[in-house]
């Protein structure tokens, strides 16, 4: 319940700060409980955080997707969008995915190599 109570507090609070992105722990918290419970409310609102340029936002929200295969195209464009906004735990996890299947993109891998070398070899953000 107290869990619950912190998350509406967090969802109300960036609400009223919706031009200002928020810090990382209150996304990864947010997406947190989405996978835990669900709820509409979360992920409309991570959704809305990756839509005005949070990378944090786009990488728990494209983590999540993964885990549906109806969700999987989303999954990706979300996680790409992420690991070009130079967020490290997305360009690890692209990274070994390209690297490990070669069906990335089609059955040679050719289409997804250019994005593979970009993603590592970027400054990482920290």
């Amino acid at each position: 319940m107290t869990s619950t109570l912190v998350m509406v507090g967090m969802l109300i609070a960036c609400q009223v700060k919706d031009e200002v992105e928020p810090p990382a722990p209150v996304v990864e918290a947010v997406a947190k409980k989405l996978a835990e419970h669900g709820g509409a409310a979360a992920e409309r609102r991570l959704r809305e955080w990756a839509e005005q340029g949070s990378p944090v936002a786009a990488r728990e929200l494209g983590l999540l997707y993964s885990q549906d295969a109806a969700k999987h195209k989303e999954a990706m464009r979300l996680l790409e969008k992420a690991a070009l906004a130079g967020d490290a735990v997305s360009v690890d996890y692209l990274s070994t995915r390209y690297r490990s299947s070669a069906t990335m993109a089609n059955a040679d891998g050719t289409q997804s190599w250019p994005l593979y070398v970009q993603l590592t070899h970027q400054p990482r953000a920290k």
